[in-house]
């Protein structure tokens, strides 16, 4: 069983809540529009662990094949390499203690049924703050999967995760406060997480609204910046792609 890091700790709601500018991944380095904060929607580099939208790794995948290039990183440009190099990449950049690579080695773990590397190699990545890897270690407390379930740890990882701008952990958050009764606490989360471009937040807004928790000017204030960083993640392109990919069973 993997320890807790000792610097893992409740928040003050001072910084607790907190309104971060952006989600926890940030842009694209390529095309310079937000990511989307579902990683599903996002593909990582193994060579220089950099995260970048599907359309522009679609995109690159399209020029290489129209002018009969060798296949390359859309980023730093370095040839892909054997399955066998890119583990070996992967456990220099892990020494090297990239959040990344580090969380990335943890989920195949996790999906291959390791759950106790899983979790040793999450810790590691969200020690060296990575958002993701504290949004899993929640879950995996939350299941008992590799750790014994702790109601405590779990919330600990989501505050950590919601902090560093994860709009998934922060609706999490407000989830639990609204079951426990805390409907001030657990609205100002969903506001939080809205304003980051979460859908499942701004319905939860909406109906507090409707439920008298939110107020008129709140509400409108809100969905006007839910969405400004919706429109910004979800640009015509970027679904016009994911489209394609999807209907040819890539997304």
């Amino acid at each position: 069983m993997s320890q807790e890091p000792q610097s893992v700790q409740h928040a003050p709601d001072e910084r607790l809540f907190h309104q971060p500018e952006s989600n926890h991944l940030g842009d694209c380095p390529i095309c310079c529009i937000p990511l989307p904060y579902d990683v599903t929607r996002c593909a990582m580099q193994l060579c220089c662990s950099k995260v970048i939208c599907k359309g522009c790794f679609i995109a690159n995948l399209v020029t290489e094949k129209r002018q009969k290039l060798k296949p390359k990183c859309p980023f730093c440009r370095e040839p892909l390499k054997s399955k066998a190099k890119m583990y070996k990449n992967t456990m220099k950049r892990i020494q090297a203690n990239d959040p990344v690579a580090t969380f990335q080695f943890a989920a195949d773990c996790q999906k291959a049924g390791d759950n106790t590397k899983a979790v040793e190699f999450y810790t590691k990545a969200a020690e060296l703050g990575d958002a993701e890897a504290h949004l899993r270690l929640a879950g995996m407390y939350h299941s008992g999967q590799g750790v014994e379930t702790s109601v405590e740890k779990e919330m600990i990882h989501l505050e950590a995760a919601a902090l560093l701008g994860h709009p998934i952990a922060r609706h999490t958050l407000g989830s639990h406060e609204m079951m426990k009764g805390n409907i001030e606490r657990g609205m100002k989360h969903y506001i939080i997480a809205s304003n980051l471009g979460n859908k499942m937040s701004m319905t939860s807004v909406m109906d507090g609204y409707k439920r008298g928790y939110v107020t008129k000017e709140e509400l409108a204030d809100t969905l006007r910046t839910h969405k400004v960083a919706y429109d910004a993640m979800n640009t015509p392109k970027r679904l016009e792609t994911e489209a394609i990919l999807g209907s040819r069973g890539l997304n």
